[in-house]
């Protein structure tokens, strides 16, 4: 590990100190049972944080330690930032209020619960603002799944920079330590898609005086404790998975051990430059190899960046999956029926985070990080065993998994002691020989929690790697899944068909997609399943000219029905693939990249992969003509189209699910988890899709022919009391939390 900037602390586990430190009982931290009775299941007021002056009150707080600002409802449960963190600091003795959704035009919000005696900690929420708010299209979105009853408008633009000002004008000097996805993805210059340009560091836009990147129960623990004993914030400096502005002459001097990245006016004036500056970055983020960053700014300023925190331990993720969540939204949102995104989660299990994946168009190497981090197996039956005991579990747990689901341990032993390689990636272009790609471990999980009295199905619904299925020499898993843990489809995320974008993608060749499906259906076949395969599919991602926009359309053509889930690629802060669609080349390799940046482009690829819907006739004709396949209008049995557009009201054909324009936008996966000051990526909702109520079965590997004409299904209703209209939509508005980056 690299030396920290001084002064240093000596070394400990901020995870496991002791809440009595401060001289404060844990009866006073006010801990709570993590279920606690009430009507129907539902968690008393008692179990949840301070929200308000009246909670405050009857805990009998004169003042809160910390004052915890968020762009999302409060939601206490361990898939949600917020609740995270604060929880972690609640076990550490800390009092922590909470301020959810303010009026961000007045100052008076951002003060409810008056000044804290530590400081505030800002956050966004579970998903970036602008991805909340916005299509790819920078189409205003109409719901909100993090806000009660899913209205829209609760949170500004930018809403990290937005609090942050807030509160510096009304509290001058309290300390602010902005983290969650947001922030994370924002710590240093960045390419911002929705203005069109480069940006600069958060940390400097929104007057904070800290930053936390990555997940954060380490690093935010380091710093409350410093602010508790009296270190004033500018001296906290030594915080790893932290960043922080220094200015003036000797500014740097004592900084240590870093690498001095291009400065923002050579960014600015030259995107190549860029490119190579998120390379760098992108090569140090692992918490054993990763160096000190020192971002120059004009007048003398400057962000650093220090390491990344380290991973938490095994018993750390249990303990911090354990705290006495009140696992429910806050029951001030009743009348407005509760939070959407809850219910996509409220009866899933997260037992791992980070992912040595590493797909391109993904955040969560830049934020969760690539080292794997897993919860016990104990852990995880316990809290299976507490969904059983909810009045309103009927027995399915909808997901057990994390940003990939079958990653249930590192990736090799070699990164526990010498980090991840800087320059190799794990499973692209293959498999790393000194992988451990055995799944039996997760594939005994699964038995284990379909064994509980009480639990009826267990279901994958986050997604599972095939290739390192693939790599697997053992069929244990592959038939444990398909016999006991999918309804009738298993979603994957191919991305595409070319290998000449899935190479871009860092996503393995189609020849291994096609070799999993064709041993899927085998292997259902032998049980006497009727089970197929269903692709995610990515339209216009760097490197996919009208070339491969076309054939990823004859592909779909040979599957036999239109694809769910179609996403135009969506360039969000700090991915690798955002970073191609800037500048044009891959920050790698510096070699040059096509990216289809003209809207009208991306609609004809995105039409492409849609061609049976009719509305789409001109457009997929326009590509076609335009890449020189008008072979593939006519009347032929290989025709996309007929050279006359359909009349209006005609069937677009078959299709599965929803392809409607971008309202269930899988982003560029930013990913699950963040909210909290650095807690972790998009939502645990970010990880999976929604099950479709309809669709038609028969699929095939891309570019076979269909292996089934099926009839109509509806699938299965998982869960709680799906035909209550408060919650009719509440999947397809925790869509929105779904990014692209988080589907492996």
């Amino acid at each position: 590990m690299e030396a920290s900037i001084m002064p240093k602390h000596p070394a400990k586990n901020p995870i496991r100190t002791s809440n009595k430190k401060r001289g404060r009982s844990a009866a006073d931290s006010s801990r709570t049972p993590a279920r606690c009775p009430g009507t129907k299941g539902r968690p008393p007021r008692e179990a949840f944080l301070p929200i308000s002056r009246a909670d405050m009150d009857a805990r009998g707080w004169d003042r809160c330690d910390f004052v915890y600002v968020c762009g999302d409802a409060y939601v206490d449960h361990p898939s949600f930032g917020m609740a995270i963190i604060t929880r972690v600091l609640e076990a550490h003795g800390y009092r922590v209020g909470i301020i959810c959704q303010p009026d961000w035009t007045d100052p008076a919000s951002i003060a409810a619960l008056g000044e804290p005696r530590l400081g505030f900690l800002v956050s966004a929420g579970n998903m970036d603002s602008m991805v909340n708010h916005y299509t790819v299209n920078k189409k205003p979105r109409h719901e909100d799944a993090y806000t009660p009853g899913g209205v829209a408008g609760a949170r500004p633009n930018r809403a990290v920079t937005v609090y942050g000002n807030l509160i510096r004008r009304t509290f001058k000097d309290k300390p602010i330590i902005i983290g969650g996805i947001e922030a994370s993805l924002r710590r240093l210059a960045h390419y911002d898609y929705w203005q069109d340009k480069l940006k600069r560091s958060v940390l400097l836009d929104s007057g904070a005086d800290i930053l936390l990147y990555g997940m954060g129960e380490h690093s935010i623990v380091e710093v409350a404790d410093a602010l508790d004993g009296g270190l004033p914030v500018d001296q906290i400096t030594f915080v790893n998975g932290s960043a922080y502005r220094v200015s003036g002459p000797d500014a740097l001097d004592n900084v240590y051990d870093y690498e001095l990245l291009p400065s923002w006016d050579d960014l600015t004036a030259d995107r190549l430059t860029y490119a190579r500056s998120f390379n760098i970055q992108q090569q140090n983020m692992d918490p054993i190899t990763a160096k000190r960053l020192v971002e120059p700014y004009p007048n003398g300023v400057y962000v650093v960046q220090n390491p990344p925190a380290a991973p938490l331990t095994t018993a750390e993720m249990d303990e911090v999956s354990e705290l006495p969540y009140a696992r429910h939204w806050h029951p001030d949102y009743d009348a407005a029926g509760g939070i959407p995104a809850f219910d996509e989660i409220r009866f899933s299990i997260s037992s791992n985070r980070g992912c040595f994946g590493e797909c391109s168009f993904c955040a969560l190497t830049f934020h969760q990080g690539r080292m794997l981090q897993v919860r016990s197996r104990e852990s995880i039956i316990r809290e299976a065993e507490a969904l059983t005991r909810d009045p309103e579990f009927k027995g399915y747990i909808n997901d057990v998994g994390g940003p990939t689901a079958n990653f249930f341990k590192p990736a090799c032993k070699k990164q526990l002691t010498h980090g991840v390689c800087k320059n190799r990636r794990c499973l692209w272009p293959s498999v790393c020989r000194n992988m451990d790609t055995n799944e039996d471990a997760y594939a005994e999980l699964l038995r284990d929690l379909r064994q509980i009295p009480g639990v009826k199905k267990v279901f994958v619904r986050s997604g599972i790697r095939f290739d390192y299925t693939m790599a697997d020499a053992s069929d244990k898993f592959l038939v444990e899944l398909l016999r006991h843990h999918v309804s009738g489809q298993l979603r994957l995320a191919p991305e595409h068909v070319s290998d000449a974008v899935l190479s871009v993608m860092g996503k393995p060749r189609r020849e291994v997609y096609d070799a999993f499906v064709e041993r899927f259906e085998r292997l259902s076949a032998s049980y006497g399943l009727k089970q197929y395969v269903v692709p995610y599919l990515i339209s216009s991602h760097p490197g996919s000219t009208m070339k491969e926009a076309v054939e990823l359309a004859e592909a779909v053509r040979d599957m036999g029905y239109m694809p769910e889930q179609v996403q135009d690629f969506y360039p969000t802060p700090s991915t690798m693939s955002t970073c191609m669609f800037y500048t044009g080349v891959d920050p790698r390799t510096m070699k040059p990249v096509y990216v289809a940046r003209d809207p009208h482009e991306k609609a004809m690829q995105r039409a492409l992969i849609q061609y049976r819907k009719p509305e789409n006739h001109k457009l997929v004709k326009e590509a076609l003509r335009r890449a020189g396949r008008e072979d593939l209008i006519g009347y032929g049995p290989k025709c996309l189209i007929r050279p006359v557009p359909p009349k209006p009201g005609a069937s677009g054909g078959k299709t599965r699910g929803k392809t409607g324009d971008n309202k269930s936008d899988k982003a560029g996966k930013m990913p699950t988890g963040g909210g909290k000051p650095s807690k972790g990526g998009q939502s645990r909702s970010s990880h999976r899709g929604a099950t479709p109520k309809t669709g038609q079965r028969g699929t095939a590997p891309l570019g076979g022919k269909p292996t089934a004409k099926g009839k109509p299904f509806s699938a299965p209703k998982f869960g709680g009391a799906p035909n209550k209209a408060a919650n009719a939509h509440a999947r397809n508005r925790a869509a929105q939390g779904r990014q692209g980056a988080n589907r492996h």
